[in-house]
């Protein structure tokens, strides 16, 4: 009998932070670990103290109220994000640059602190303008260009629920978003530019809105110019509204738990979730959250590569950063392109000292070759941080030594759009991390990792991760359906939120997670749903039945692999294959592109007729099946399968 592998934490070192990070920190590592105890005993404490380092128009009555899944913070507090984002800045340091904006193509913007100001009123009047009011909503669908700053907080200033919607998006998963959440007004750049190419927003956008009868106005931002279908009466070009609005529109004082965005999350059913975050909720736990895992110093230039279309670019930049009066840096475009270099080149030119990222990112840069970075001075950079999916140890150490100098310190973190936070990390300069892992949990949030039956299970031992009480930037529901929210989130383990994630807390605190217990695939830090993919396959006429399960991939951490079968009289062909890759791509964005569509006549499946895809998982991952297969009905399946990956 073979030995039993070692747990995935065995002989990962502890590495304590280090250089000038320990000069930075605001408290010793002795002291953060008491910090960090008396958080846990007492996290409506810690809460409301992270909430007075930030400006509000009158208390709150209670620090919290209820519990999952029902439960407000700060409640009867007032205060606005924009406020606390812009305005208070920009009297302290109007000419500090708040962001940095760079375009693949060497198009490049600096905001300062005052400019924003002045553009987030303007815009905020313009909405008013058009008759947006408190609780309505807009769309915001642009890259990350500096209207997209603009457009969040104007909606923040007076009370409108923005969605933004991920620019990669085909237009039928715009669709699907809009549908949902039934804006009033949308506002969209005319376009983007990736790898060299023209991304068409407005164009999508015009095939997205068919059938969306909430939209009134259009506001559309030029960015590249050109030709652009404009209907009359319907779209308006926002440097016209701007030039005719006031700046003259102070941010509404509005309840900490009132909402303040909706974002769209893929699950295991084909619809997205609108996931509605209270908007001072989340800006108080965004802060805490930058304040340990980036430890933001006044003269630092903090750059998040993430799209402003997923909920890492709001958590570290477009709330988080600016809540504490950060430079950042705002980059639209492939960072690879026109070549490896140009992300180095951008580094040095910036002097960018702290990076948030996702190690997919990271894994190209290694891929591309270290001799790209030579030349480049990047003696600023001290820190990396990571959110998204596994990280493999060889990422850290390369990014730490190579990309690093040896000098930074690495900081992976873990957190869900659900959380609204990366809420496990090391406290940057006051505690230690290991490689691979994703720090430990941060001060006021309550973890455990509970078996199948919810029982809480001891260090070092696999299971599902769990929160155990609420705190300020939770998921507060689902848009329209609050009866799928608490059903997703909290019915499996009554008085819990369930993760979904498969974690170990081991003995040292820190936390590692294996993987998702669900069938979400995560590429490149993207979620998706196995079953909008599913949904997307059998909408072709030629498939019966689909599929699909999650690979690892050196580069994106996981691609989608497709298994499908066709309708009787179809025939299979490399031209079918293609064509069904190509479906996926224009329904839900060419990041969801499957690794390949393997085309069979039957799938393994169970004596109910329910797929079996644990065993596609097994086929596809070691080669043969493991584990119970007394509920298969057609063992033939498996040789059939595997000798088709194999073809």
């Amino acid at each position: 009998m073979s030995e039993p592998e070692p747990p995935i934490y065995a002989g990962k070192p502890l590495i304590p932070p280090t250089g000038s990070l320990l000069d930075q920190a605001p408290m010793t590592p002795g002291a953060a670990l008491a910090f960090l105890e008396q958080s846990r005993r007492d996290p409506a404490g810690y809460w409301a103290g992270i909430a007075r380092e930030l400006e509000w128009y009158s208390t709150w009555d209670r620090t919290v109220e209820g519990g999952f899944p029902q439960f407000r913070y700060f409640v009867g507090g007032r205060s606005n994000v924009s406020l606390n984002c812009v305005d208070r800045h920009a009297r302290r340091t109007p000419d500090k640059v708040a962001f940095h904006w760079e375009r693949e193509d060497g198009a490049r913007e600096a905001w300062t602190y005052a400019q924003l100001l002045e553009a987030v009123s303007r815009f905020a009047s313009v909405l008013k303008g058009l008759g947006v009011q408190k609780g309505d909503r807009v769309g915001v669908y642009m890259a990350n260009i500096p209207e997209a700053f603009v457009a969040c907080h104007a909606c923040y200033r007076i009370g409108a629920i923005y969605g933004v919607i991920f620019a990669g998006f085909s237009a039928q998963a715009v669709h699907e978003r809009l549908l949902d959440a039934q804006p009033k007004v949308v506002v969209a750049a005319d376009a983007s530019l990736r790898r060299g190419r023209r991304v068409p927003l407005k164009e999508t956008l015009n095939a997205a809105m068919e059938g969306v009868t909430s939209i009134e106005k259009v506001l559309v931002v030029r960015r590249l110019g050109g030709e652009i279908p404009m209907t009359a009466g319907r779209d308006l070009w926002y440097s016209d509204l701007m030039a005719e609005a006031s700046s003259d529109c102070p941010p509404e004082p509005l309840e900490a738990n009132e909402p303040g965005f909706i974002i769209h999350t893929s699950g295991t059913s084909a619809k997205p979730k609108g996931l509605i975050h209270a908007g001072l909720g989340f800006l108080v736990g965004v802060y805490a959250n930058t304040k340990w895992s980036l430890l933001p110093q006044p003269e630092d230039v903090l750059w998040c590569t993430a799209d402003v279309g997923w909920l890492t670019f709001p958590i570290w930049a477009l709330v988080g950063g600016l809540a504490h009066g950060a430079t950042l840096v705002a980059y639209e475009g492939a960072l690879d392109w026109p070549d490896p270099g140009h992300f180095y080149e951008v580094v040095e030119r910036l002097q960018v000292s702290k990076i948030f990222t996702a190690p997919t990112a990271l894994r190209m840069l290694r891929r591309a070759g270290d001799a790209w970075m030579q030349g480049h001075d990047l003696s600023r950079l001290t820190l990396i941080s990571c959110v998204g999916e596994p990280l493999d140890p060889d990422t850290w150490y390369w990014s730490r030594d190579v990309l690093g100098g040896g000098r930074i310190f690495f900081n992976n973190t873990y957190g869900q759009t659900e959380t609204g936070t990366g809420w496990t990390s090391s406290m940057v300069g006051m505690t230690p991390t290991k490689p691979g892992s994703c720090g430990h949990p941060l001060p006021g949030y309550q973890a455990e990792v509970v078996d199948e039956a919810g029982n809480p299970l001891p260090p070092g031992q696999l299971g599902i991760m769990t929160l155990t009480a609420p705190f300020p930037s939770m998921v507060r529901d689902v848009w329209g359906d609050p009866e799928r929210y608490v059903a997703t989130y909290f019915s499996r383990f009554p008085g819990r939120y369930n993760s979904f994630d498969a974690s170990i807390l081991d003995p040292e605190g820190q936390v590692w997670v294996t993987g998702r217990v669900d069938d979400v695939i995560n590429v490149a830090a993207h979620r998706i749903g196995t079953m909008e993919l599913e949904a997307a396959l059998i909408g072709h006429p030629d498939v019966s039945e689909a599929a699909v399960i999650s690979v690892p991939d050196a580069v994106k951490g996981e691609l989608p692999l497709a298994f499908v079968v066709l309708r009787s009289g179809a025939l299979a062909s490399a031209t079918l294959e293609q064509e069904l890759i190509q479906r996926i791509a224009t329904e839900l964005g060419a990041f969801a592109k499957p690794q390949r569509v393997i085309l069979t006549s039957t799938l393994p499946r169970t004596r109910s007729g329910k797929i079996m895809r644990r065993l596609l998982r097994d086929l596809a991952r070691e080669g043969k099946v493991s584990g119970d297969v007394s509920a298969l009905e057609n063992p033939d399946a498996i040789d059939l399968i595997l000798g088709l990956m194999q073809g």
